[in-house]
């Protein structure tokens, strides 16, 4: 029995982006030179979206990735979480719902042993959690509908 869950996000955001925003989402996916819009010295703040190779329990690989195109920046994150990450995760999930550009779906969060994932959906400068189905999560990462 595990209690990971594969996270995957894949949203946009416009081109204005500040250094300072660009540099916090890059620290979050690895860059060390970069710097958290948080408190970096916090113990309870770690890049969340780093990891990158063969996932460790829900098969494939883990990656995440940002990029510039024409639009402003892309970001698709496939990562293994923890439920003690899962404060870190809510946090960054608000930062990034107030920035993207994307509307509805953005993401899914699938506890392993799961087969259906909960949604999750951008509108209004915000991401909700959608369940698809009753399921036995230990911690409440964003509220339902």
């Amino acid at each position: 029995m595990s209690d990971l869950y594969e996270l995957q996000l894949s949203l946009d955001f416009p081109s204005d982006l500040s250094d300072d925003e660009l540099g916090s989402l890059c620290w979050h996916l690895g860059a060390e030179d970069h710097k958290p819009l948080a408190d970096p010295d916090d113990p309870d703040n770690w890049p969340l979206l780093c990891y990158r190779g063969p996932a460790t329990r829900i098969g494939g690989l883990v990656t995440g990735d940002l990029q510039r195109g024409r639009r402003g920046w892309s970001l698709t994150v496939r990562q293994e979480v923890h439920p003690d990450g899962f404060s870190l995760l809510e946090s960054l999930l608000i930062w990034l719902g107030a920035r993207t550009t994307t509307i509805g779906t953005v993401g899914s969060l699938r506890f392993l042993e799961d087969h259906v994932p909960d949604l999750f959906i951008a509108e209004a400068g915000s991401i909700t959690r959608v369940m698809l189905k009753q399921q036995q999560a230990e911690a409440t990462l964003l509220p339902s509908e």
